[in-house]
């Protein structure tokens, strides 16, 4: 019984090769080479690569580059660029890919995706149609139907004819092959010196491997001019914005009274009859919105910071440790959003006292006074705030990231 073309498909290992070794001299080369470029603040091949490596049904990434582009490849793939082989390309996109193929020889997977370094897009589902469509004997196209009237130019630039259309694809990537076919396909035009191919699926019909055409997808372009790649960073900021890495921290603390004249809250100095215990000025408030901020980052607590056994933070004021956790968060390009901080406390009177606390954490926050709220309560006389033995303090910070919210 003839097993069906996608049972067949799925049995053979997928490789892929990504070309990425172009100098793309029409997207302008004031920033460098266009699959370097960022969009959404991400180089365009990285996001190529992650689409391959995230998806089940890939084994090995080839990444073909030019020469001279190995500490820009490392600094767009980060920790990806372990997860690839990187190969490098030759003097046209043919010869690149062939040498891509090349580098899966040892592996020899039984079939392999070529793609374009600069079609960040390709998706999931697009991916699994090339796949599926693949078996020993035929490759695989994705391709859009045309939907633009054709015309024929002329001698001197005039209309010689309108071509009709239908049957007429534009081709994409990835283009699936069986993986030993393709390999000596590429091997025997270059030893006919044939670099006159405009893709790899021209290369399998000339080498007489049928190719079938599966549906593309309208948004897997090709990054090819300045302005292309101007309209990806503005789709992928618009997908940011829809889904911001917003971080929410909490943050609690709680200090005993001792002997005193003042406690200190949020940096402000109230009289009182009492003051809080601690190895600091013991300001619970602050206290608590330095956890909160730092928490943002998944950076521990204030005691990792600023251990209560280091003499040097005996007495210090406590506006240092939010400071601290300030430079931190705006280190990772964290931008705050609002605190809010509620005392929980029998005495003394916080209202009295609320507008010189909201402009000290302004200016320890760097935020508007609007984005800061203090509120008080007490404890109905429970338990030992409300038996006056100390005052508790819950803080609530929520800061926003650069970049998308993970999938």
């Amino acid at each position: 019984m003839e097993k069906s073309r996608s049972e067949s498909s799925r049995k053979l290992p997928t490789a892929v090769v990504v070309v990425a070794a172009g100098r793309g001299e029409r997207a302008g080369q004031a920033d460098g080479p266009k699959q370097y470029r960022l969009i959404g603040g991400r180089a365009v091949l990285a996001r190529t690569v992650e689409n391959f490596l995230r998806h089940p049904a890939i084994g090995t990434v080839v990444v073909v580059i030019h020469p001279d582009d190995g500490a820009l490849l490392k600094q767009a793939l980060g920790a990806l660029v372990e997860k690839v082989i990187v190969v490098h390309g030759g003097a046209t996109r043919q010869d690149s890919t062939r040498l891509g193929l090349l580098a899966l020889e040892s592996e020899n997977p039984g079939a392999v995706l070529i793609h374009d370094g600069v079609r960040p897009f390709a998706d999931a589902g697009l991916i699994d149609r090339v796949i599926a469509s693949i078996d020993e004997n035929h490759g695989a196209l994705p391709a859009l139907p045309v939907s633009d009237t054709l015309k024929r130019e002329a001698a001197g630039g005039a209309v010689a004819e309108t071509v009709a259309r239908a049957g007429l694809h534009s081709a994409q990537t990835p283009q699936g092959f069986p993986y030993a076919p393709i390999l000596a396909a590429h091997q025997a035009a270059h030893r006919q010196g044939r670099s006159d191919f405009t893709d790899d699926a021209a290369i399998a019909e000339w080498a007489d491997m049928p190719v079938r055409i599966v549906l593309g997808s309208p948004d897997n372009v090709k990054l090819t001019w300045a302005r292309d790649i101007a309209m990806a960073d503005q789709r992928l900021s618009a997908a940011s914005s829809a889904f911001p890495d917003v971080r929410t921290g909490n943050g609690y603390d709680v200090h005993s009274f001792e002997p005193g004249d003042h406690v200190t809250l949020c940096g402000v100095a109230i009289p009182h009859t009492k003051k809080l215990s601690g190895h600091s000025d013991a300001d619970v408030c602050l206290h608590a919105l330095t956890d909160a901020l730092l928490a943002t980052i998944g950076a521990g607590d204030i005691g990792t910071h600023f251990p209560p056994s280091d003499p040097q933070w005996k007495g210090a004021a406590s506006r240092i440790f939010v400071e601290h956790a300030v430079k931190l968060v705006r280190s990772k390009g964290g931008r705050i959003a609002n605190a809010d901080i509620t005392l929980i406390c029998e005495a003394p009177r916080v209202g009295p006292h609320r507008e010189a606390m909201t402009a000290a954490l302004s200016d320890m926050l760097g935020i508007d006074r609007g984005r800061v709220s203090i509120k008080a309560t007490t404890n109905e006389r429970l338990g030992f705030v409300g038996r006056e033995e100390g005052i508790a303090a819950i803080a609530t910070a929520s800061v926003v990231y650069p970049g998308e919210l993970p999938e």
